[in-house]
C-alpha cells in the first residue's frame, strides 16, 4: 500500500493486503480515540466469503501476549487449512510495547506486532481468506475494535471472537452448540453470544470488516470444532506465548 499521512486511508475490497503501519500512529489516548472515530466509517459490513471449510486460501488466527515488566509484546499469526483445520503456516513478531493499557484502545498496543506477523506469514498458500481476532470488531463502544481496525488497515476480511461481552448485555443462548442470542448495546445488535459447545459458556462474535454477522458466526462455529474457542485462537495463543517466552 502507498502510505498516506492519514491513517484513515484504507484499501478497497479488491486491493492487495497491506501490512504497513500507517504514519502518524497514535501514541496518546486522545489521539487513539480520535483515530477510532475517524476510521470507523471505513468498516464494510457484508461480503462474499467462501462457505466455512470451502475456501482456497487459509483461515488465519492472530493473538498477542505481553511481558509488561520488560515492555515486550509478541504476536502470532497461524494459518489453518479451512477444511481439516490443520496448521499450514505460522509466524511470530516480537516488539516493544509502545502504547499504555487502556480498555477500548488495545488495538494500539497490538496492531504493530500483528501486522509484522501477518507480513511474515503472507506467502502462497497462506494468504488469508479471513482473519479471526481474539477480540472485538463492531462490539466496541466506538464500533471499532481490534478486528475492525486490522481489517480496515489491511483490507482483509476480519472477524472478532471474544471471550467476554465487554460492556454489552445479552440473554443466555440456548444450551446446544450453534444456539445464539443478540449482543446488545441498548436496542442495537453489535454481535452475538454464540454457544460453540453444548453446555459451555458462549463466545462473543462480531463483524470486523468485509463480513456479515451471520458469516462471522458460521466461521466461529466451524473453527470451534472441538473446544469453546476457535482453533485459530487456540493455536495463535499458544504460539505467541512460546514466542514471548523465547524473547
Amino acid at each position: 500500500m502507498t502510505s498516506t499521512s492519514d491513517p484513515a486511508a484504507a484499501p478497497g475490497p479488491a486491493a492487495e493486503p497491506s501490512y504497513e503501519l500507517p504514519p502518524g500512529w497514535p501514541t496518546t489516548e486522545a489521539e487513539a480515540a480520535a483515530a477510532q472515530e475517524r476510521l470507523r466509517g471505513s468498516v464494510l459490513v457484508g461480503g462474499d466469503l467462501p462457505a466455512p471449510g470451502g475456501g482456497t486460501g487459509a483461515v488465519v488466527g492472530v493473538d498477542v501476549a505481553y511481558d509488561d515488566e520488560r515492555g515486550v509484546v509478541a504476536a502470532a499469526a497461524v494459518a489453518l487449512d479451512p477444511r481439516g483445520l490443520a496448521v499450514v503456516g505460522e509466524a511470530t513478531a516480537v516488539g516493544r510495547v509502545t502504547f499504555p493499557y487502556v480498555p477500548g484502545l488495545l488495538a494500539f498496543r497490538e496492531i504493530p506486532a500483528v501486522l509484522d506477523a501477518l507480513a511474515t506469514l503472507d506467502r502462497p498458500g497462506h494468504r488469508p481468506d479471513v482473519v479471526v481476532c481474539d477480540g472485538y470488531g463492531l462490539a466496541h463502544p466506538r464500533r471499532f475494535g481490534l478486528a475492525s481496525h486490522l481489517g480496515v488497515l489491511t483490507g482483509l476480511p476480519t472477524i472478532g471472537v471474544a471471550k467476554n461481552p465487554f460492556t454489552f448485555h445479552h440473554d443466555a443462548p440456548g444450551p446446544r452448540r450453534g444456539q445464539w442470542s443478540p449482543l446488545l448495546d441498548g436496542a442495537e445488535e453489535v454481535g452475538r453470544a454464540l454457544r460453540t459447545q453444548d453446555g459451555v459458556k458462549p463466545v462473543f462474535v462480531s463483524v470486523g470488516h468485509r463480513v456479515s454477522l451471520a458469516d462471522a458466526c458460521a466461521y466461529a462455529l466451524h473453527l470451534a470444532r472441538d473446544y469453546r474457542l476457535p482453533e485459530t485462537t487456540r493455536r495463535a495463543d499458544a504460539l505467541c506465548r512460546r514466542a514471548l517466552a523465547g524473547a
